[in-house]
């Protein structure tokens, strides 16, 4: 009966909370457009940029959302199907609104209550079952559980509305246009229209219906004086150009060549063929649409570094060192791209390049300490250079930010036996031991 009442429970947790997908993207330009795009709506909720995060998804359906803290999860699939910045900005200010009035650490406000009437439900249930009724004994039970997930849905509504009001509130107040928000909702109710959702229970839902929160929000948003204001063409220059590229990432090539044919001649179009090509296993077409970005734009970190990416991925680091060096000192060497120029440094397997190779790599996880590849390529040259400590120790990192604990415990003890004692690195061993010793601590009391 224990583990019954869990399973109901369980089921009524995996309504409440939103399934990660596979796969975080990284890529240094999105990240910067994230960046931007939100920094005046997170100052406006009254919160720090240096502590939210807008991480990208790969994942083809249109969605976003918050799991806790302050991150911000947007698909790939919004990315494609908004049609301008303007229109994830507003995405974004509802997922805001959502850090800024706590409905992650509230949802057991939600939950709980159901979760009471899934419980009483079965309580009675076996009473009706052990009084002979086993019909009504189920039917007790599946009318229970139905009340249990429609009041959870009710408090979902309640709380997806509440974010609408507050994000477009923050819009108003960092000087955004809520048109995007409004036109976003508008794409989401045409697209339920397409899918033959005419007749949609609108109790069965844990949002509002799209038209709904247009009605609700038009007057409001309509009335801040920036209503009418532009995006900044710079800003939106940015989204298409991020718009391209991950579609040439994420798309089968076919897809991409379809939506960017060879006629197109635009940036944006030679950005999303260039990685299609390059997916596709054309590294002469890859290369000369990469050629079209840097000659049109010579100095851009960004056209850059496709240009050295395609090269080291197709066998040639030596050739890929010009463009990830300049790329690497032009984006103030940004964390990421500086990861992919030390990666073609060893590459060329020249014992020459080893030294800037660990300089640059350092730097880089000194930035941005959660990057898995950044660890595995300097412990590879740490290897190259007969320093096993710090190999075990770069490996030691790695494996923890995949959650592998035996790896970590193991890498960090050895690191710890090898370096000298008191140094910054023989500390992070020390660190990384100990944190992972509790954490299995806790697993194993969790076990009990």
């Amino acid at each position: 009966m224990r583990k019954f009442v869990a399973a109901l429970v369980l089921s009524l947790l995996a309504v409440a909370q939103p399934v990660q997908a596979q796969s975080i993207l990284r890529d240094a330009e999105t990240e910067a457009m994230f960046d931007e795009m939100s920094r005046p709506l997170i100052l406006a909720a009254g919160l720090s940029p240096r502590n939210v995060r807008v991480v990208l998804i790969q994942d083809d359906s249109i969605n976003a959302f918050v799991a806790g803290g302050q991150t911000v999860y947007v698909h790939s699939g919004l990315i494609a199907s908004a049609d301008n910045a303007n229109q994830v900005q507003g995405v974004i200010a509802h997922e805001l609104g959502h850090i800024a009035d706590g409905h992650v650490p509230l949802a057991d406000a939600g939950i709980k209550p159901a979760a009471a009437i899934q419980i009483l439900s079965l309580v009675l249930g076996i009473a009706a079952a052990a009084a002979g009724s086993g019909e009504g004994a189920a039917g007790i039970i599946a009318a229970g559980q139905q009340a249990a997930v429609g009041k959870y849905l009710a408090f979902s509504r309640v709380q997806e509305a509440t974010a609408d009001a507050t994000g477009a509130k923050f819009l108003q107040t960092a000087g955004v246009s809520g048109r995007g928000m409004l036109e976003f909702f508008r794409k989401l109710q045409n697209l339920e229209y397409r899918a033959g959702y005419t007749n949609i229970d609108p109790f069965s839902q844990s949002h509002p219906l799209s038209g709904e929160r247009v009605v609700t929000l038009t007057e409001t948003v309509k009335a801040s004086p920036a209503f009418a204001k532009p995006t900044d063409p710079a800003l939106e220059d940015k989204f298409r150009r991020v718009k391209a590229k991950l579609a040439g990432y994420v798309n089968d090539p076919p897809r991409t060549l379809a939506d960017y044919p060879v006629e197109d001649q635009s940036l944006y179009a030679h950005y999303a063929r260039a990685y299609a090509y390059h997916r596709g296993g054309y590294p002469e077409k890859a290369n000369a649409e990469a050629d079209a970005l840097v000659q049109a734009r010579p100095h851009d970190p960004y056209f850059l570094e496709i240009k050295g990416q395609i090269l080291l991925e197709s066998g040639k680091p030596d050739d890929a060192l010009v463009p990830l060096r300049e790329a690497t000192e032009r984006s103030g060497y940004q964390p990421l791209i500086a990861t992919t120029f030390g990666h073609a440094l060893i590459a060329t397997e020249n014992p020459a390049h080893f030294a800037e190779a660990e300089k640059v790599l350092r730097q880089a996880v000194g930035r941005d300490s959660e990057n898995p590849f950044a660890w595995f390529q300097l412990g590879v040259v740490y290897e190259r250079k007969g320093d096993q400590p710090r190999a075990l120790l770069a490996t030691a990192e790695r494996a923890a930010l995949n959650g592998d604990l035996r790896t970590t415990s193991v890498s960090a003890r050895g690191a710890l036996a090898g370096l000298p004692p008191n140094t910054p690195d023989w500390i992070r061993a020390q660190d990384l031991v100990l944190l992972t010793q509790n954490v299995i601590d806790e697993q194993r009391k969790g076990r009990r």
